[in-house]
């Protein structure tokens, strides 16, 4: 026989069984309707009692899955609320995360009904978890319901975050590589910010330091993504890829290493090495989606930039119209268009035709460029401290002088 332990009509967990079986059964009729509505309210009240939780939830979720499309959205925030609420009702943490495996995938089931509904849902459940683990596992679905539903504009702006869950999360490499890979795909279905998706790449690549051949093997098809993706935005002029083993396992691959090479060429090389390049591939270069047009823009940009980084710091037109193959009237277009990209900064002698360069981008940022730098500080150091010194000397002077002058008018 079973015991009913009275509870109070006015639990929310108890109402949501009651809402939810009554639209569940109303088309079966009274008679069928009622009985099955009392005995799920009944099973709701020994779980309820015993503190059985998980039980609970997944009771709810079997009559609330059902009612979604015959729910207003308003009424369906209220019912997955007080499921979601469920999770603070356990003492256990693995019991939490079960709940939150249960509820998360539950809703993530049919992505493109009320995707947005469901994102606001799963916003509210990662809020009230206290287990970080269990709050990167509902962001992960989070993420796939909002490509999956095809709403990225609603989880991109917690990408600005991604650094204060790491720390939060404490997660290992394998799921941080899930992480920003997931990243990557939003932003690039989103369409809004390549150098966003491509940074989120990059950090995926990263991840591979270290790692034994076989599974760099596993980062090869993102590494040559990654690659595409550099050489075809426009406005993206340096990257440190070449240094990352998971991107140099290229330069040997049988297929990639035309990849590996394009990529030297942005980085190290100037156009006549792309036009090189290009005829010996032309075919390789239209395949991966590149515009050969765009790539000589590109190219052209870098191999200027190429030659403001030499020590005199003065570049003649002449040498800027053969590096860049244009005509004598598009030198300073290009000029101003390598300014106007902050890639250079410069003054242009229209009277000597020279380009006097104080400042250049480095397309790459390794070994040789910090021993540079850190020449150029010690350089300027020895200055600094050679005025310092020059002025000391002088006050010193001043003050003797001053002193001399004080005892002759006494």
């Amino acid at each position: 026989m079973t015991t009913v332990v009275p509870t109070s009509e006015e639990d929310p967990a108890l109402s949501v069984v009651r809402f939810t079986a009554e639209i569940s059964w109303a088309d079966a009729g009274p008679e069928v309707a009622e009985p099955q509505v009392t005995s799920l309210c009944i099973e709701a009240q020994q779980c309820m009692v015993a503190g059985r939780w998980l039980d609970l939830a997944s009771l709810m979720l079997t009559s609330a899955d059902l009612v979604f499309s015959k729910t207003s959205e308003k009424d369906l925030e209220c019912i997955f609320t007080v499921i979601c609420n469920l999770v603070k009702k356990s003492d256990s943490l693995d019991e939490a995360l079960e709940m939150a495996k249960l509820i998360s995938t539950k809703i993530t089931q049919q992505p493109n009904d009320k995707p947005a509904l469901r994102l606001k849902i799963m916003f509210n459940l990662y809020n009230l978890l206290e287990n970080s683990y269990s709050r990167f596992f509902v962001y992960m679905k989070a993420l796939s319901l909002a490509v999956d539903g095809k709403v990225p504009e609603h989880i991109v702006p917690s990408f600005k975050k991604i650094d204060s869950f790491l720390s939060e999360w404490n997660i290992g490499v394998q799921d941080q590589r899930e992480l920003f890979l997931s990243i990557s795909n939003v932003l690039k279905e989103n369409k809004s910010s390549p150098k966003e998706s491509f940074k989120f790449l990059t950090k995926y690549l990263a991840t591979f330091s270290g790692e034994d051949a076989s599974t760099l093997g596993e980062a090869k098809e993102e590494a040559v993504r990654t690659i595409l993706e550099f050489v075809k935005t426009p406005d993206m002029f340096q990257c440190d890829l070449l240094d990352m083993p998971a991107v140099a396992q290229l330069e040997k691959d049988a297929k990639y290493a035309p990849i590996y090479q394009l990529l030297k060429i942005f980085l190290t090389q100037r156009l006549d090495a792309y036009l090189d390049f290009h005829a010996a591939n032309a075919n390789l270069v239209k395949g991966y989606g590149l515009v050969h047009e765009d790539c000589i823009a590109k190219m052209r940009l870098m191999s200027l930039v190429d030659l403001g980084s030499d020590i005199s710091g003065q570049v003649p037109y002449a040498l800027i119209k053969d590096t860049l193959q244009v005509n004598d009237d598009e030198v300073e277009l290009w000029v101003v268009k390598a300014i106007t990209a902050k890639l250079i900064d410069c003054k242009i002698d229209q009277m000597n035709e020279v380009v006097i360069v104080s400042r250049s981008t480095e397309r790459v940022f390794g070994l040789h460029q910090w021993e540079t730098l850190r020449t150029k500080l010690a350089t300027w150091r020895g200055n600094i401290t050679n005025i310092i010194n020059t002025i000391q000397a002088n006050k010193v002077t001043d003050d003797g002088t001053q002193g001399l002058q004080g005892l002759m008018i006494r």
